[in-house]
């Protein structure tokens, strides 16, 4: 498995959604709605990117930039974040590293996809830092988290992940953005990713 996979919206958004899950098990409401609104938000940019690209050829062109990675952006979201959760029960600096190991994992992916040429390094970069601005605010922002409450907070997470990766086999969001893109831009003939 290559790393890139790692960033797959079948693998991220079901991890998502299931931290989700997990952060209501703990009673952590309040990282629980932060985590939901930035992840929405962050993902929602890396969207809107897209069908603007799609549909009316928007990036910029001088830095071979037509979107954001969304890879990118998954990994860097979400590890650190699932990380920083994992090792609640660890000392501050534990957590620290975590979420700098996962920062690292998604600039191996971003560095990985941009050697492959799936994207530029403009796009992929960008699609870090977004990941890693919804990660780190996140974290900044959820405040002192109540204890982990372990058994339902695997049960929550095992059972959501379970559904939305079930879900994702059906979800063909790629399709869904370039009917989303035409509709908007009355185009016929898209811009290529």
């Amino acid at each position: 498995m290559q790393l890139v996979e790692l960033g797959d919206l079948g693998l991220t958004l079901p991890t998502a959604i299931a931290m989700t899950a997990l952060l209501a098990a703990w009673r952590a409401w309040r990282m629980a709605w932060c985590w939901s609104l930035l992840f929405a938000l962050g993902f929602g940019t890396v969207a809107f990117s897209k069908i603007v690209f799609m549909g009316w050829g928007g990036g910029w062109q001088a830095l071979c930039f037509k979107a954001l990675s969304g890879h990118a952006t998954g990994v860097t979201a979400v590890y650190p974040t699932l990380l920083y959760l994992l090792l609640q029960g660890g000392g501050a600096s534990l957590r620290h590293g975590a979420v700098v190991a996962g920062l690292g994992l998604g600039a191996l992916v971003a560095v990985q996809l941009a050697v492959s040429g799936e994207h530029s390094m403009a796009e992929a970069v960008a699609g870090w830092l977004m990941g890693a601005v919804v990660s780190l605010l996140v974290i900044a922002l959820s405040g002192p988290l109540p204890p982990p409450r372990p058994l339902p907070g695997m049960l929550a997470f095992g059972a959501v992940f379970a559904l939305f990766a079930w879900l994702m086999q059906w979800a063909h969001v790629g399709y869904w953005m370039a009917k989303l893109a035409r509709l908007l831009s009355g185009q016929q003939q898209l811009f290529p990713l």
